[in-house]
């Protein structure tokens, strides 16, 4: 009776493992490298983002382009970067 129990366990597992998908891809929006250069553009806000790999602390800035609205990487710890946080919002 306990060899059964026994069995049915294994069987089960076996099962479960045929059954289980693992996702294919996953993707990550976020800075993986980041930028020393001064910003020229117009800059409409900010957010500011933690390290957890693959991603890097980085502050990065939403800048008005010609095409639209587009986000800059930039490392948080460049000089420049306080004085262009000054009066800006944080977006979320």
């Amino acid at each position: 009776m306990r060899s059964m129990w026994i069995l049915a366990a294994v069987l089960v597992c076996c099962f479960a493992q045929i059954n289980y998908r693992r996702p294919t891809k996953v993707t990550t929006r976020c800075c993986t490298s980041v930028s020393q250069s001064i910003i020229k553009l117009p800059i409409i806000g900010y957010t500011i983002q933690n390290a957890l790999p693959p991603c890097i602390n980085a502050t990065i800035f939403q800048v008005k382009t010609k095409k639209g609205v587009r986000k800059v990487c930039t490392d948080p710890n460049a000089d420049w970067v306080p004085n262009k946080l000054k009066g800006l919002k944080e977006i979320p």
